[in-house]
């Protein structure tokens, strides 16, 4: 993706603002000079990223979906803990399943329906650029699923190798089971995000009433659930709810893009009954407070969605429409009639302009960030361990308010690591969008 200029109006997921990454040629404007001072340079970066973001476009939803992607990247940090047993190996845990009072959190750091929601928005928009260029439906499917495939190729090959290799040493089979769970999790949510992208088209003309269908048949298969108990075909039925379940806010989103939701009073309904649903169904339905899964409980809001997540999921919605304003104002959203322009000085950058411009580059990398954020705690975590050392809130079970304090305490050296691996495998992200482009 060499090209730097920005996409107008609204980029996807995967194909953000483009502008001041490492390796990448320089925006236009006034060339930084080569022994200008850090601070300098800093600001001029950051005043040249804002100039090159076309006023058009809504910086709304890229602050939705960096919020969404930092909230699975701190949700998965918080509640995934690793334990070493007294033989020697590590086993998954989670602080959810040894205090109930930490509940709570699992309903701020469980954002996926937002990230639904703002795919199908961008996505809807992406494919109604292909048609009016002409492109055809199998070649922008095709664009969109190469930029998706070939960093889940590089985590792919790179744990494959990693597992061997440990499997080869002689590892606990305990061990390697569960670093091979925990690492590979995040390639659920690629799936079922790859597979909505194809139904772009068909949910782009039929977006609401989908959305009313898909809440059917998780309500549907929640129901059977309930009936029939463990009977292997209500759970196989489930399954459908994979699907169906983040269909919901995948169509809202694409029915946003359309022109829904124009009213506030829209945003309120759906996160006030969203809210009420939510609770309503926890309190009499039978459904488990916490938005994931807990080890050793009965039945997952997650795994795969329940009608609880779709109603919470709604909520959130709500709540993200509700939040565009002032998250424009925070960002800076300029307004339509006045263009942003290139200084041609060495003006100082707006705490709005730095902060829009680390939007912008989280947004670069959204997906090369939630493959590797497993991999990022995972990694502090053995290779601490294979030094010898053993560190509270590392190693140890999540089974006390001291923990999640210990835990946060970890949490900068995990985002130090996520960097290296994001600074490592950049390229293969980076060298699909030009390959797109071209």
């Amino acid at each position: 993706m060499a090209d730097l200029r920005v996409p107008p109006v609204e980029s996807s997921v995967e194909q953000p603002v483009r502008a001041g990454v490492p390796g990448s040629p320089a925006l236009p404007g006034r060339p930084l000079a080569g022994r200008r001072p850090r601070a300098a340079a800093l600001h001029a970066a950051v005043l040249r990223i804002d100039a090159m973001t076309p006023v058009g476009r809504d910086r709304a939803v890229d602050v939705l979906r960096s919020l969404a992607t930092l909230g699975v990247v701190l949700g998965h940090w918080m509640v995934s803990a690793v334990v070493l047993q007294a033989g020697g190996h590590l086993v998954g845990d989670s602080p959810l399943g040894h205090m109930p009072g930490f509940t709570p959190v699992s309903w701020i750091l469980q954002p996926l329906a937002v990230f639904f929601f703002v795919g199908g928005r961008v996505g809807s928009h992406s494919y109604g650029s292909a048609r009016a260029s002409g492109t055809p439906y199998g070649t922008w499917l095709a664009q969109r699923l190469r930029r998706l495939l070939r960093p889940t190729i590089a985590l792919a090959l790179t744990w494959g190798l990693v597992l061997a290799g440990l499997a080869t040493a002689g590892m606990a089979p305990e061990t390697v089971h569960t670093l091979m769970w925990l690492s590979f999790s995040p390639l659920w949510f690629l799936a079922v995000y790859a597979a909505l992208i194809a139904l772009t088209p068909l949910v782009q003309r039929w977006g609401i009433r989908i959305a009313v269908l898909a809440g059917l048949v998780v309500a549907a298969t929640d129901g059977a659930r309930f009936a029939f108990g463990d009977a292997g075909w209500a759970e196989s039925a489930r399954d459908l709810n994979i699907l169906a379940g983040w269909l919901v806010p995948y169509c809202l989103g694409t029915a946003w893009v359309s022109g829904a939701f124009t009213r506030r009073r829209s945003a309120i309904a759906m996160c006030v009954g969203g809210a009420a649903a939510t609770a309503a169904l926890i309190l009499w339905g039978g459904y488990p407070a916490s938005m994931v899964g807990v080890p050793g409980a009965e039945l997952s809001n997650l795994s795969p969605p329940t009608l609880a997540a779709v109603t919470f999921g709604l909520a959130q919605c709500g709540g993200a429409l509700l939040l565009c304003r002032p998250l424009r104002r925070l960002v800076g959203q300029p307004a339509a009639d006045k263009p942003p322009s290139v200084h041609r000085t060495a003006p100082r950058a707006t705490p709005r302009q730095f902060l829009w411009a680390a939007v912008a580059l989280l947004n670069l990398s959204t997906i090369t960030v939630f493959l590797w954020h497993q991999t990022a705690m995972l990694a502090t975590t053995v290779v601490s361990l294979a030094l010898g050392q053993r560190y509270f809130g590392l190693h140890t079970s999540p089974d006390s308010p001291l923990w999640v304090v210990a835990r946060l305490a970890w949490t900068p050296v995990f985002a130090a690591v996520l960097f290296l691996l994001w600074w490592s495998f950049r390229e293969w992200d980076m060298n699909t969008r030009r390959k797109v482009r071209r």
